[in-house]
């Protein structure tokens, strides 16, 4: 039997392979920590994007701490080492969070739990680091995070590191170092302001674009350069955070700004936003990247985009596979939703990726949606086997799952019964035609309660890790909260990579 791998040993194979890298020294030293795997984290352009600013502010030098490679139960395991000295979290007098969504929050406690740290806000004195949270999770609903977190970044967070930093490192007891934080227009300090979440930071023109320092192979985006080509979104489809928010039009970074940042040396190029094929130049973005060798990648498709110019474009980037979204099963449920696809948008975009010479099509799908039946069901199953016949085609599902300040926010969950006999539907229609891999609808359920809920829920989640994290436990703790889930009982096996 082999022995199990050091994580010292990985964490140097790591660094070695790593381009970069920036290495400084500051007076003080923060925790940049992300409660995913090492491989999640550095494909994140947003953990990216903070480890670069706090290293270039001249005020702190960030030391990266990552979950384990393969999740622990609860209460288990040796601290989480920084990759840069080895130190736990606990040496740190800063540990400030990258949380990207709901489910990693079980993870980030374990995180907080094996470094020895007070889990709750409480019961930490002047002897435990300041913990703080921002990332993508914060647009949305970040109260499940106030038992356990001493101050949030609500927001973009690229205008307010260097004040940040000097407020949080500042001489003085911790409870002044949070009022101080607390004096931030866009900074929630639980203990101050209350339930009383402020508007979220929207960063300078200036500050844009986000882009990544380091490329590795260890990445789920491997050796991949990445830059955003756009902040924000201008579409209004009514599931999404990034809706009809101040400040989250679409903002457009110059083209010519995107490719003086591409690295000469770099070989895959991965642009990225929310709707990256919504920019104006996305083509010859395209093109002269490809141009330069590069393979290119891009984080959002919009089907009604996928025309042929832009199709041949992605293709000569290196593209095999084109991956677009569906998003309500049938026209009925797009137009409710505001989702702008249409049939034959899809239709087109296959017949643009057959002529290209793509290898197979890829479509994300939401089932469970208000109001959804079997009949949209039935007419998703339709148009799919008509696109099977143009080319190989997939199907990713995962269950609706609603969100704080979108129109749907209040939109109850289907059910994990309701969503699963959906999937198996599908499956049905679609067989020897389409390949259809779902998410759990389970651990959407979860999702859907900590994205709708408060701080009992982030209690809750403390609750269900202690007694193990299988979904029967989170089953447990929420339904002790009023929480229906309309689930059968689970296997007490722990979803992979999850909570």
């Amino acid at each position: 039997m082999p022995r199990p791998r050091d994580i010292r040993e990985t964490v140097r194979e790591r660094l070695a392979e790593e381009r970069g890298r920036i290495d400084r020294v500051a007076p003080f030293s923060i925790a940049l920590a992300y409660p995913s795997a090492y491989r999640v984290a550095m494909s994140s352009l947003g953990f990216q994007t903070i480890y670069r600013l706090v290293q270039g502010s001249g005020r702190a030098s960030a030391e990266r701490v990552f979950a384990p490679d393969d999740p622990l139960r609860f209460g288990e395991g040796s601290p989480d080492p920084s990759y840069e000295t080895g130190a736990p979290l606990s040496a740190f007098p800063v540990v400030a969070f990258s949380v990207a969504c709901e489910l990693e929050l079980g993870s980030m406690l374990g995180m907080i739990a094996r470094a020895g740290i007070p889990l709750l806000c409480t019961e930490r004195d002047d002897g435990s680091p300041l913990v703080i949270a921002g990332g993508p999770l914060t647009f949305s609903n970040p109260r499940p995070l106030a038992p356990f977190v001493d101050a949030i970044v609500v927001g973009e967070a690229e205008g307010v590191i260097a004040d940040l930093l000097d407020r949080a490192l500042a001489p003085g007891s911790r409870q002044r170092r949070l009022e101080d934080l607390a004096g931030m227009a866009s900074v929630w300090v639980p203990a101050v302001h209350g339930n009383q979440v402020p508007l979220a930071g929207v960063c300078r023109g200036e500050d844009l674009p986000a882009w990544a320092p380091i490329r590795t192979p260890h990445a789920e985006l491997r050796d991949m350069f990445l830059v955003e080509a756009v902040r924000g979104c201008s579409r209004r489809c009514h599931y999404c955070v990034m809706r009809g928010r101040p400040g989250r039009g679409m903002r457009i970074v110059p083209s010519e700004r995107i490719l003086d940042l591409v690295p000469a040396d770099a070989r895959k190029v991965g642009l990225v936003g929310a709707s990256v094929s919504d920019h104006p130049d996305i083509v010859s973005i395209v093109d002269a990247l490809a141009a330069r060798g590069c393979q290119v990648g891009l984080s959002s498709l919009r089907p009604e985009r996928l025309l042929p110019p832009f199709v041949t474009a992605l293709r000569s980037a290196g593209y095999k596979t084109i991956t677009t979204a569906m998003d309500g099963a049938s026209q009925r449920l797009r137009d409710a939703v505001e989702r702008r696809t249409t049939a034959e948008h899809l239709l087109q975009a296959a017949r643009a990726c057959r002529e290209a010479k793509i290898e197979r099509l890829k479509l994300y799908l939401m089932v469970g949606l208000p109001g959804e039946t079997e009949q949209d069901l039935d007419e998703c199953a339709l148009l799919v086997r008509d696109l099977s016949r143009l080319l190989p085609t997939s199907l990713g599902v995962s269950t609706f799952c609603a969100k704080l300040g979108t129109p749907l926010e209040a939109a109850p969950f289907a059910g994990v019964d309701v969503a699963e006999r959906h999937i198996k539907r599908l499956r049905r229609a679609v067989a020897g035609r389409a390949e259809i891999r779902a998410t759990s609808a389970r651990w959407a359920w979860v999702e859907h309660v900590l994205a709708t809920g408060g701080e009992a829920e982030g209690l809750a989640v403390l609750e269900a890790e202690r007694h193990g994290g299988t979904f029967a436990d989170y089953r447990r703790a929420f339904e002790r909260l009023g929480h229906a889930s309309s689930a059968r009982a689970a296997a007490p096996a722990r979803r992979k990579g999850g909570p």
